[in-house]
């Protein structure tokens, strides 16, 4: 839930992801930032300001596949997309991301680089506040070797040079 990790003078990507789209969670993934609410530093406080707006979302139980090789949340997750046919599925776990869009039926993988720059597209966010966002969640969540952030990122260094020599 990187959504939540954003620093003050920031538009929150949260709150703009709540307007913009029906969020729709299951129970497992609530459960997994109660236990990372619990943690000092900033997962934890990313965990609380996500808990802190879950009446903004709909929450959901589902039964999980037991053979699903992904965890509890993750299968929680794809079991809920592609039981309610949910149009857009956000997930970060990079390391199995072709795992989790083979498993999807017919639900478009977003990542929150990819909804970084849908906002930026749609002028609801600065090319310039998601590239900040983007290298903070990215220290956070270790993602600064990922080959797609680092493409998110130079797209959205292009987005900002267009921006301003417009």
């Amino acid at each position: 839930m990187s959504l939540g990790i954003v620093a003050d003078s920031h538009p929150n990507v949260l709150s703009l992801c709540l307007r913009s789209y029906d969020v729709v969670v299951p129970a497992e993934v609530v459960t997994e930032l109660q236990e990372m609410a619990s943690c000092d530093g900033e997962h934890g406080q990313a965990a609380t300001s996500v808990l802190d707006r879950t009446d903004s979302v709909e929450i959901h139980a589902v039964d999980l596949d037991t053979e699903f090789p992904l965890d509890d949340g993750e299968n929680a997750a794809v079991t809920l997309a592609n039981e309610r046919d949910v149009e857009r599925f956000l997930c970060d776990e990079f390391n199995r991301i072709g795992l989790i869009h083979a498993s999807l039926a017919d639900t478009r993988l977003v990542t929150t680089p990819t909804l970084l720059s849908v906002f930026v597209r749609t002028e609801q966010l600065r090319a310039d506040d998601a590239l900040t966002l983007l290298e903070e969640i990215s220290s956070a969540r270790s993602w600064d070797g990922n080959s797609y952030v680092q493409r998110a990122r130079s797209l959205l260094d292009t987005s900002e040079t267009d921006t301003t020599s417009q």
